[in-house]
């Protein structure tokens, strides 16, 4: 048997259907090219042991005790608890801060996943990883569409929808600018609020969900023609129902209209729940100083892989 198991899961962007995916509506996501690896050594007793720059964790596997930096990972082991023959060392290696978004609950969770179905099977199954993967973050954080889940899964840019689960991968790709602006707020706290809204006014935000559940139909079919002057338009009327529904503010309207500012930036919206996290710009920008943390991430055709 081989001493170790690797595996290696991108991190995600959301580009169109936030918040509306939650209600059985479209969306687009795209895997990025900065990963997680998840590296599992078998031990000879029955502990396991949990290590990354979060810091350290301990426990049994006959009694997997939480631990808030790891939870998505226990819960991902915890999914295989009855196959589990023995203790083992989990190293975790990062290519990109968890402070600033990029799906990194999701890539954890799909990387966990593959390198114990490495380990325990010899192989894993993508639908297989999807699904386990939709229900860790599920169960962990009380909701989420998986969006995140299958760009780890399939990489590149993926169609989804959450009810009933559906990936389908887009064979496309284009340059991105990407904006942190410097905070980001719990997408749980972020969907709670929005979901506080629509209670308030149920008819109004069911049709902006509709629009952003068809703008992500509609920028798919798009990106699959490579019209994606087509996709920028899109982006930016979404930025306009993301601020409708709350979730922008003056600083990331400050860095939307930054980025369309530059000639080679086709639109700009919100990546993610909003009230923070970071903002896209479709195409490479010309400019290169920001007022703004820019991240050098790009859409990325790799998938989970056992490396």
């Amino acid at each position: 048997m081989k001493s170790s198991f690797t595996a290696s899961a991108p991190g995600s962007l959301m580009l169109l259907g936030e918040h509306a995916v939650l209600h059985g509506h479209a969306a687009l996501v795209c895997a990025v090219n900065r990963r997680i690896r998840v590296t599992l050594t078998p031990r000879r007793d029955r502990t396991i042991r949990i290590s990354s720059a979060l810091g350290r964790h301990s426990t049994r596997v006959d009694a997997m005790k939480p631990s808030k930096p790891f939870r998505f990972v226990i819960a991902a082991i915890r999914r295989c608890a009855g196959k589990i023959p023995s203790g083992f060392d989990l190293r975790i290696d990062s290519e990109f801060s968890h402070a600033v978004g990029l799906g990194s609950s999701a890539a954890v969770t799909v990387a966990t996943l593959a390198v114990l179905s490495e380990w325990l099977e010899g192989s894993f199954n993508r639908r297989r990883l999807l699904l386990d993967g939709v229900s860790v973050v599920r169960e962990t954080q009380g909701l989420g569409s998986g969006a995140d889940v299958a760009a780890s899964v399939y990489g590149g840019i993926v169609s989804y929808r959450a009810k009933p689960i559906l990936a389908v991968k887009l064979d496309a790709s284009y340059p991105l600018t990407v904006i942190y602006s410097g905070s980001k707020m719990p997408t749980v706290e972020v969907v709670r609020r929005v979901e506080r809204s629509r209670k308030a006014n149920p008819v109004v935000f069911e049709a902006i969900f509709r629009m952003m559940g068809h703008s992500s139909r509609q920028a798919a079919a798009a990106i699959r023609r490579r019209k994606w002057k087509d996709v920028g338009t899109i982006m930016n009327l979404n930025q306009l129902l993301m601020a409708a529904i709350g979730v922008s503010n003056g600083k990331l309207a400050a860095i939307v209209r930054l980025l369309l500012l530059d000639p080679a930036i086709l639109g700009a919206k919100i990546s993610g729940s909003g009230l923070g996290d970071c903002v896209i710009g479709l195409g490479r920008a010309r400019r290169k100083k920001w007022p703004f943390m820019a991240l050098p991430v790009q859409i990325s055709r790799e998938c989970v892989t056992p490396k």
